[in-house]
């Protein structure tokens, strides 16, 4: 349920002399949820809503329409936590199932299973909540276990590598819940905001009664909370100021820990924070999505549009203390009484988009509400204001008092250094000491040059070990002048990688210093690899072989060389991975996202995860598939690494890792019968997927066959093509990780399968998506309940939706 605040929701407690502050009013209901709702969690900037269940299932829902846009059922057990990642691109979930699941925001797919900390865990918790540190380095989950269940921990998983090698050990029983204060803190104050010198703030509750908050830069706890609650600890929250940790309990209590700011030491503005998640480089939409979103949010804010009333501020009876921020305000009722009033907060409209940079001034209570006649001063205060239920992510979703004598603003046009200290920053962006902002990096003070015409210089140099392993069967590119391409992924494509390689026996002339003489010296001029950002040269390297092949993406650079090595290097200039050394010069070199496919000279497909420095699979030979006159057409390679190859015979194959075998995609006799062929359509192929592309260029290669009406054809010729040929698809698309694509071709075979009335094909086929009706104890097929991260059952709803066949419905109603 959602709910927004009631500008006209205070007024006098029915049966009581107590007023309420604010008023609040049930805006939409969400359904979907076949169980309880455990947890809740807004993705930054409001963009998404998470909700998490008994039920399994983790449901993200938009932030602007507030409706479901995907369900994500990969757990096996109740859900009971879940946070999002504030740079934007992963969320997490933790359940019963003794996991913690890592999702992509980009495609929702599944980034990482982590599950060793929990192999002890108890499974009689009421949460698992887990929380995300707010420089986005880490994450900490609770219900953890060491020493084979014996010790109680909070366990702390390393973002991209997905391990756990830190836990917070101290809790008598097990942690339920772990919040991350959401600054981010110095270690050294007067030193830069850079990722050695930051640490966060964490505070985690147990079923021991008791609370703790930790700064990663200690060893033990900051402070431990004891005999605050009689039952164990539910749930924890910050303020948006980070000085005010909440914390309820199943005793039905709620405890408000104050902290100084002393006793916070370090804490960072949400502006230098945000501009510190930028270095992640994460972009959540492309241009597309970006637009269809600001499409939704302006029909959803005119629709909403409300006329805001003024509010009446209702005070209680007695004395009013002037508000000091950072205190809490105290009044004396007529029998001496105290009591503690919350702090207000600021007004928002129920059109979803109010937000208030001060409090409205205060209007006399109403005549029928005994109240003595008090003003708030307001010039100088700001008060923290929740976000709305329908969030307006061009608003900032809080206001809130200034935490530090920080009074400096950033310019959000600028380029922020983070290697620059804090107190650097004068009070329009511009650097306050004379200090060169420019970090130093190597090659930097170099001007781009122009790259000149790429010339052949000459064919790769031959690689006697080829003569052991086997001759050459495939081409190797020519040593050119200079190669380029751009970073696959960068802001507009702004990066390049430039590679100069110099001619056979070109020299070049160095100065080298012996005493005090200097000595000069001709040397073999090397090959030259420049990164470039626009116009700035970013980093560069040399290298004393040619370059024969380069490609980028925005995680790697990987250079193929003619003496059969692969440098790896990150965008920064490091190396990646060791240098790989293959058997041959390499003929193919493919990347995407961070995956790298390598082909040799001899035939040998490579393929490595850079990220994790893995291989995908053992190096495998693609020779037994190069018949007499057969070459590679073209090789792709997909996000999830997975990866195609097309050949000159109009066949397509990929390389299965788990049947460790070659797997034919595609083959030319699906498109002289299949009447599901896309390859003869023509037009722009950005809205196609990958194989509706692979077959339209498996048509280009074979070229056009002629009218083959005439040829005569078994009676079963077209029927039995076209469902061999969809069949295929379906797998092609399962290892291709195409979800679209196959969903398209179910719903193809499914029709055909209803309109030729093929029974026990549609029954398999009904079984298969259905599943198990009911729980059988030796049961050796595990069924799973999803494919491509589609539930296969909603699968059969779509099956039996279109064009419903009464074949199909006669079939399901049976079985």
């Amino acid at each position: 349920m959602i709910w927004d605040l009631d500008p006209n929701g205070g007024g006098r407690v029915f049966g009581s002399d107590e007023v309420n502050i604010e008023g609040w009013k049930a805006l939409k209901r969400l359904p979907g949820h076949e169980s309880d709702v455990t947890d809740l969690a807004w993705a930054p900037e409001d963009r998404y809503l998470a909700s998490v269940g008994l039920d399994s299932l983790v449901i993200i829902w938009s932030g602007y329409n507030l409706e479901p846009i995907i369900k994500l059922d990969g757990h096996h057990g109740f859900v009971k936590g879940v946070t999002w990642d504030p740079v934007g691109q992963f969320l997490a979930t933790q359940s019963d199932d003794k996991s913690v699941k890592v999702w992509r925001t980009t495609d929702w797919g599944l980034e990482a299973t982590i599950t060793k900390p929990f192999e002890d865990s108890p499974g009689s918790t009421f949460f698992r909540r887990l929380s995300w540190s707010p420089d986005g380095a880490h994450i900490t989950a609770s219900n953890a276990m060491n020493n084979n269940g014996y010790v109680f921990v909070a366990a702390v998983i390393e973002r991209n590598q997905w391990k756990s090698d830190v836990n917070l050990v101290g809790h008598e029983n097990t942690v339920e819940v772990a919040s991350y204060n959401p600054h981010i803190f110095l270690r050294n104050a007067n030193a830069a905001a850079t990722t050695s010198n930051i640490c966060s703030v964490v505070a985690l509750g147990a079923d021991d009664q008791s609370v703790s908050v930790w700064q990663t830069k200690h060893a033990r706890p900051l402070v431990v909370a004891r005999e605050v609650f009689d039952r164990p600890i539910m749930d924890l929250a910050w303020s948006w100021d980070g000085l005010t940790l909440y914390a309820c309990s199943s005793d039905g209590t709620v405890a408000a820990f104050d902290f100084e700011e002393s006793e916070l030491e370090g804490i960072v503005p949400h502006s230098i924070q945000d501009e510190y998640l930028k270095k992640f480089g994460f972009s959540e939409q492309n241009a597309e999505i970006r637009a269809e979103q600001q499409r939704q949010k302006e029909a959803f804010e005119k629709a909403q549009q409300v006329p805001q009333q003024p509010t009446q501020q209702p005070l209680t009876n007695g004395t009013l203390e002037t508000y000091v921020p950072g205190q809490q305000q105290v009044t004396i009722t007529k029998d001496g009484r105290r009591r503690i009033k919350p702090s207000l907060i600021g007004h928002l409209g129920s059109s979803g988009s109010g937000i208030l940079a001060t409090p409205a001034p205060a209007i006399p209570a109403s005549s029928s509400i005994p109240t003595t006649s008090a003003s708030i001063p307001t010039s100088s205060m700001k008060i923290p204001t929740p976000s709305s239920a329908a969030p307006n992510p061009s608003a900032d979703a809080f206001t809130s008092a200034p935490i530090l004598p920080f009074t400096h603003t950033v310019d959000a046009d600028g380029d922020l250094d983070m290697s620059v200290p804090i107190d650097a920053w004068g009070p329009k962006g511009e650097n306050a000491t004379k200090v060169n902002l420019k970090p130093r990096t190597l090659g930097g003070d170099r001007k781009r040059e122009p790259a000149g015409p790429v010339r052949e210089l000459r064919a790769a140099a031959g690689d006697e070990n080829a003569i052991i392993v086997g001759a050459r069967v495939l081409d190797v590119p020519s040593v050119k002048s200079s190669l380029s391409c751009k970073v696959e992924g960068s802001d507009k494509d702004a990066d390049t990688v430039e590679i100069k390689n110099a001619e056979s026996g070109e020299l070049g002339f160095i100065l080298f210093e012996r005493g005090h003489i200097l000595i000069g010296s001709q040397v073999e001029k090397p090959t030259e690899i420049n990164y470039y950002r626009k116009s700035e040269t970013c980093w560069l390297d040399y290298l004393t072989n040619a370059a024969l092949q380069v490609v980028a993406t925005i995680i790697f650079v990987a250079v193929a060389l003619e003496d059969g090595a692969i440098n790896f290097y990150t965008n920064t200039g490091r190396r990646a991975m060791a240098t790989v050394m293959l058997d041959s010069p390499c003929s193919h070199l493919e990347a995407s996202k961070h995956f790298l496919l390598a082909i040799s000279a001899t035939g040998m497909v490579h393929s490595w995860n850079v990220r994790t420095t893995s291989a995908l699979f053992p190096p495998v030979s693609i020779l037994p598939l190069l018949s007499a006159g057969t070459s590679i057409d073209s090789v792709q390679l997909r996000a999830n690494g997975a990866h195609l190859i097309l050949l000159s015979s109009g066949v397509a194959v990929s390389y299965d890792p788990s049947l460790m075998s070659w797997t034919r995609v595609s083959e030319p006799r699906w498109a002289d019968g299949s009447d599901s062929w896309t390859g003869r359509q023509r037009g722009p192929s950005s809205g196609r997927g990958i194989l509706a592309n692979m077959e339209v260029a498996l048509t280009e290669i074979r070229g056009e066959d002629g009218d083959t009406s005439a040829i005569r054809r078994p009676q079963w010729w077209n029927t039995a093509l076209t469902l061999g040929h969809l069949e295929s698809r379906l797998a092609a698309a399962q290892l291709l990780d195409s979800p679209a694509e196959y969903k398209q071709a179910l719903l193809l075979y499914a029709k055909r399968l209803a309109d030729e009335g093929f029974r026990t094909k549609a029954e398999e086929l009904i079984k298969e998506l259905c599943g198990p009706l009911y729980y059988k104890p030796g049961r050796e097929d595990k069924w799973q309940p999803t494919v491509l991260n589609m539930n296969k059952r909603d699968l059969l709803k779509d099956v039996l939706g279109v064009r419903p066949s009464p074949n199909l419905a006669k079939i399901t109603k049976k079985l």
